[in-house]
């Protein structure tokens, strides 16, 4: 699954949808009785498919349609529908960064603990389940979860005369500043790669590891201005792009892509989801030469996602059977193993197939033993309402330090600049 950091423009259009409609919805009278075709909305692939032809299997009269759409456009048509009150499927994923601003409108949702989610709520760690509920009200279930490790390549590596071997690299990088020095080591023996692919995914990382971002827990107060976490995570991302050992660029853009499969970067902090989107764009050729080790610091998360079902469904109770089923801990282990998204299921994370799981294109390197590590060592960062708004602020000035338009100082100001009147607006 692909997923960006905020995108303002959903945001916008999500804010805008559900305000002009309010807050009237009601759901849908049940239907029963006859056939049923419940339509399932993902954005990217979330190793359903398969699962969708056992539940028909199982459950006679039934047919799941499958709708799949790019980020951007799957959160943008779920808030045009929820506005216009017509349109959502029956079940519909919403990921981690999202659900503060739709929890807004929980009233544009089925309340799931009608149908018996809160029995449910024992699957999931705390912090897990809570984002997904509104007090007593349940909202969705999760999914998969973007516990944090860190992508290397070993051909590279050796290449800068840097241990190859995972704990061995691991052991460079305890915390972040020493993973600095790693690539001021690495950048002063090679010349044709960088060492890694962007300041703001390095930032990304160090900040996912902090509970707070740029809104207080306590009252969702913007606090990105004054928070240390933020600007010491700025200052250390932003150093390393200044001396030019960063790739410039994005994540999962074209340009990502080819610069993977031209070999230009040897290091990126990769959630479990994202070995998928590398090894597809590095190909056969690059097979064995990538290896995933601990990322510096403690834990951390990027991404993962909520089923939950709109409340203008008239299918709701089977389409909420549906959900509990493909959320249960044995349907997750099983989309790991297929599809390499990590469980969010505590029975399943911790499922001894898929602790000893490993990756072949990866080196044969243990993901399933690195990614439940790093996810039982995390701490959950608060995401506040404008979260979305702000945070692209702050990785378009780490831009334009690795582009040498600013300096990081300047890049600061502009950036805090920008992330309060998005906080205000």
């Amino acid at each position: 699954m692909t997923r960006p950091n905020g995108l303002p423009a959903i945001a916008a259009v999500l804010t805008c949808a559900l305000v002009l409609v309010g807050c009237s919805g009601t759901a849908a009278e049940p239907k029963t009785d006859g056939p049923v075709t419940l339509t399932v909305a993902t954005f990217g692939e979330f190793g359903y498919e398969k699962l969708f032809k056992e539940y028909e299997k199982a459950h006679p009269g039934t047919t799941v349609v499958s709708r799949v759409a790019d980020f951007e456009t799957h959160h943008k048509q779920l808030a045009t529908s929820l506005g216009a009150g017509r349109g959502a499927a029956d079940v519909v994923a919403i990921e981690e960064q999202y659900m503060p601003q739709f929890r807004q409108s929980k009233d544009k949702f089925a309340d799931l603990g009608q149908f018996g989610a809160k029995d449910l709520r024992p699957r999931w760690r705390p912090w897990k389940w809570e984002q997904g509920a509104v007090g007593d009200f349940v909202m969705g279930l999760g999914t998969d979860m973007g516990s944090l490790a860190m992508c290397y390549r070993r051909d590279l590596y050796e290449k800068a005369g840097l241990p190859t071997e995972r704990d061995a690299v691991a052991a460079l990088w305890p915390t972040w500043e020493q993973f600095a020095q790693v690539a001021d080591r690495f950048a002063s023996k090679v010349t044709d790669a960088k060492f890694a692919d962007s300041a703001g995914t390095i930032y990304t990382a160090i900040i996912n590891q902090s509970e707070e971002n740029y809104f207080a827990k306590a009252n969702d107060s913007f606090v990105g201005d004054t928070n240390p976490a933020i600007h010491s995570a700025f200052t250390l991302a932003g150093g390393i792009g200044a001396k030019g050992e960063t790739a410039r660029v994005t994540p999962f853009t074209q340009p990502w892509t080819v610069a993977i499969k031209q070999s230009r970067f040897a290091t990126i902090t990769c959630p479990a989801w994202m070995l998928t989107q590398i090894q597809e764009a590095g190909g056969p050729e690059l097979a064995g030469k990538w290896d995933v080790t601990s990322i510096p610091g403690k834990g951390g998360n990027w991404g993962g996602s909520y089923l939950t079902i709109p409340a203008q469904g008239t299918h709701q109770k089977q389409a909420y059977d549906l959900a509990s089923w493909l959320t249960a801990p044995e349907q997750q282990k099983r989309i790991f193993l297929d599809s390499g998204l990590l469980p969010s299921a505590l029975d399943a994370y911790q499922d001894g197939a898929v602790l000893s799981h490993t990756n072949a294109y990866f080196s044969g390197a243990p993901v399933g033993k690195l990614f439940a590590a790093s996810a039982e060592a995390l701490r959950p960062n608060y995401r506040g309402l404008r979260d979305a708004h702000v945070r692209p602020t702050f990785g378009h000035g780490l831009g334009r330090v690795e582009e040498g338009k600013q300096s990081i100082d300047q890049a600061w100001d502009q950036s805090v600049t920008e992330a309060r009147a998005a906080a205000s607006n």
